[in-house]
């Protein structure tokens, strides 16, 4: 009889950055170790999982007590090896039959079917549907053992190990009581509720009962989702009250947090995960701290509350940290003064220590500590971190002559970069590199901007951060990135599958982003090119500047791919794009244009001819076309000088709005040259006798083919 599974796993303290994870898999596991049994129908919604600090629970609908007989087909062995000259069995037949426990009369009934090119026996062997009680525990420490856990522990004088140590174990399918053996632990069906809101133990009498049960009975939110949500709600209402906002998301600037709505403030939250994986009961409270303390950098107070306490702090709507925070504490009590007084006293020493790190920093200058980055190893093959700066500060002052930004500004904001990486603050909030820089850098009397550069060079950190604003950052962030993409490929640190433990890729699409999204007029293989100059000689690979070419350009297929382009359409840009990054969006646009239109394919088509026919006539005839023009006194045939002038009249129109970049309008106007284009090959023959006439017409060619790919190569386009 079909009934409704459940399985719990009670434990100590499970980690709270692996629990969501660590429910869906064991959750998977157990589904699938039943549908391999053929106890459960392989309905993925059937089963549900649980998971809360301190348990692991699953709940499966339509399970079977006994699964169903049924048939295996088994193939026995080749029927060369399995009969002798004489058709009778074998030595190595019989001793196979006898290792699978199939008896010897079977083999009448055995089948010959085709296998290659000889003839296999093949038995349709009955197996008798497995027992639930027979295989649960199995499948349940199976389940354990596939869980993503690094590190495993024993406890007490117990042999067996798991993430954490576990103190009872459920089996329930509908009210009768599985029996069997996990981690030392026989099934039962009792569990625990809360340790402190709940009188302990709690009784389950059906697996159906169980989250309603656990809820009523032991005050637990057993459903991560709904805690979470319950969580979010308290969140959203704490903060309301306060007009405020909450954040629980340490790597968005806060002016990205800021334009959220509270859903999208949920979903993105991290910290919001984490203090679901900490809490059974969950109650918000709301904390206040002394606004002596809001002297210090808010993001120093902010990633303090996070990272240490677990707070959630609270902002004004103009993105200004209040002196209040919210707690999510494990217990819900109608007067929670000595829970919020409690939190209270331990924050205050946190944000004690932020103040003094915040006050000592400021006592040195960013370029006092810059030297000293000659004593900080950036890597072993390309020196310390001030020879980096060095690198960074005169790539930064050139890329900012290039963009008319004022170099000395760039240079300076270059330099001391990297100064904040020594102060004690970055050094217990490694997050606030750059942020701390600008903050220091203004108390030093830089200007706003240099400040503002030292920052933003990080930019963009993360997918859809932020990107620098103003050629001066810009000048620093492409310096800093493109130092670190050429230093580290240099030496032969190449990502390779998943591994890439410098990030290039990000840097990579860093650059790319600034280069598009701003957008600027830095062809990317002379920014390359600039950058390798600025190591010494023989440090990195001779072709490295090529190599990370290749590396970026892959990227931005991945980037364009991802904004919705055809791979025909971005590979008909890159070809003609020759690194001028910043046309990269409009032409694209301009190709998806000119790709809608009914006689996109044909001109594809045709340009595809006039480059096949291109590449003959460079194969047979020794010339070189460079510098060479029509002739045309030498267009004999009307076709031809059709073509010719029709190209003569479209050419000022196209190069307008290639000058203008109007790359769609560009494409567009070659709709013009369809009927000369189709005329001009069905009347005119290229590869004729007479070598002037063929030299001439692939010339003519040559200059259409020119014309067509102003934009991209549409012969890409051809199906």
């Amino acid at each position: 009889m079909k009934q409704t599974l459940l399985i719990e796993l009670l434990t100590e303290e499970l980690p709270p950055k692996a629990l969501h994870r660590l429910g869906e898999v064991f959750k998977d596991e157990v589904f699938n170790g039943l549908v391999h049994h053929q106890l459960s129908l392989g309905a993925p919604q059937n089963a549900v999982w649980f998971a809360t600090p301190r348990r692991l629970a699953v709940l499966v609908r339509e399970v079977e007590a006994v699964a169903p007989d049924r048939t295996v087909e088994e193939k026995i062995m080749p029927v060369s090896v399995a009969l002798d000259a004489d058709g009778k069995p074998t030595p190595a037949l019989l001793k196979k039959l006898e290792a699978k426990g199939i008896p010897s009369s079977a083999i009448a009934k055995f089948e010959k079917r085709a296998d290659g090119k000889s003839e296999a026996f093949v038995y349709n062997m009955p197996v008798k549907g497995a027992k639930l009680d027979d295989v649960l525990a199995g499948i349940v420490a199976d389940a354990l053992k596939k869980l993503p856990i690094t590190k495993l522990m024993r406890w007490g004088d117990s042999e067996h190990q798991f993430v954490r140590p576990a103190h009872a174990l459920t089996m329930l399918h509908g009210s009768r009581i599985v029996h069997g053996d996990v981690l030392g632990l026989q099934s039962g069906n009792v569990t625990r509720g809360h340790r402190f809101m709940s009188g302990g133990a709690v009784t389950l009498k059906h697996a159906d009962d169980y989250e309603t049960v656990l809820e009523s009975e032991g005050c637990v939110i057993a459903d991560f989702a709904k805690r979470r949500e319950t969580i979010a709600v308290q969140l959203d209402r704490n903060a309301e009250k306060n007009d405020a906002i909450w954040i629980g998301h340490s790597n968005m600037s806060l002016r990205e947090l800021l334009v959220l709505s509270n859903e999208e403030r949920s979903v993105l939250s991290t910290l919001l995960d984490e203090v679901t994986a900490l809490v059974e009961w969950p109650a918000v409270y709301v904390g206040e701290f002394e606004e002596e303390f809001l002297e210090v950098p808010q993001e120093c107070l902010i990633l303090t509350m996070q990272q240490h306490q677990k707070y959630f702090p609270l902002l004004d709507a103009n993105g200004k940290l209040l002196n209040k925070f919210l707690i999510v504490s494990n217990m819900r009590v109608s007067d929670p003064k000595h829970i919020v007084g409690g939190n209270q006293r331990v924050v205050r020493p946190r944000l004690s220590d932020a103040r003094f790190f915040y006050n000592q920093d400021r006592k040195y200058s960013l370029e006092s500590r810059v030297e000293k980055l000659g004593q900080v190893v950036y890597h072993n093959k390309l020196g310390s971190q001030l020879q980096r700066v060095e690198r960074i500060e005169t790539l930064a002052g050139t890329i900012a002559r290039l963009l008319k930004a004022d170099k000395a500004d760039a240079e300076l904001a270059a330099r001391l970069s990297k100064a904040d990486l020594l102060t004690d603050m970055v050094g217990e909030f490694p997050e606030l590199q750059g942020i701390m820089g600008r903050y220091y850098a203004l108390h030093d009397g830089e200007k706003p901007e240099v400040a503002d550069a030292i920052e933003a060079h990080y930019h963009p950190r993360f997918a859809g951060d932020t990107l620098p604003q103003g050629m001066l950052a810009c000048a620093v962030a492409l310096a800093d990135k493109l130092d670190t993409l050429l230093g580290i490929y240099g030496i032969g640190q190449v990502p390779t599958g998943d591994k890439d433990p410098f990030g290039l890729r990000r840097h990579a699409l860093g650059v790319l982003r600034i280069l598009i999204e701003t957008p600027l007029d830095l062809p990317l293989g002379a920014l390359l090119k600039t950058a390798t100059e600025n190591f010494p000689a023989g440090m990195l690979s001779a072709t490295v500047a090529s190599d990370v070419e290749g590396f970026m350009l892959d990227r931005l297929r991945g980037y364009l791919r991802e904004r919705g382009f055809e791979v025909t359409h971005i590979e008909a840009v890159l070809h003609t794009l020759n690194g001028r990054l910043h046309e990269a969006m409009p032409r694209m646009e301009g190709v998806r244009v000119f790709a809608a239109l009914g006689v996109a394919k044909d001109l594809a088509a045709a340009n595809k001819r006039v480059q096949n026919i291109m590449r003959k006539n460079r194969e047979e005839i020794d010339i070189d076309f460079t510098g060479t023009a029509v002739k045309p006194a030498l267009l004999k045939e009307a076709a031809e000088r059709d073509l010719y002038q029709a190209m003569q009249d479209i050419t000022p129109f196209a190069q307008g709005y290639l000058d203008r970049g109007e790359y769609g309008q560009n494409l567009k106007a070659l709709v013009t040259l369809k009927p000369f284009i189709d005329d001009f090959f069905d009347k005119v023959m290229v590869m004729c006798e007479d070598k002037d006439l063929r030299l001439n017409r692939a010339l003519l060619l040559q200059q259409l083919g020119r014309l067509m790919n102003q934009v991209a190569d549409i012969s890409k386009l051809a199906a």
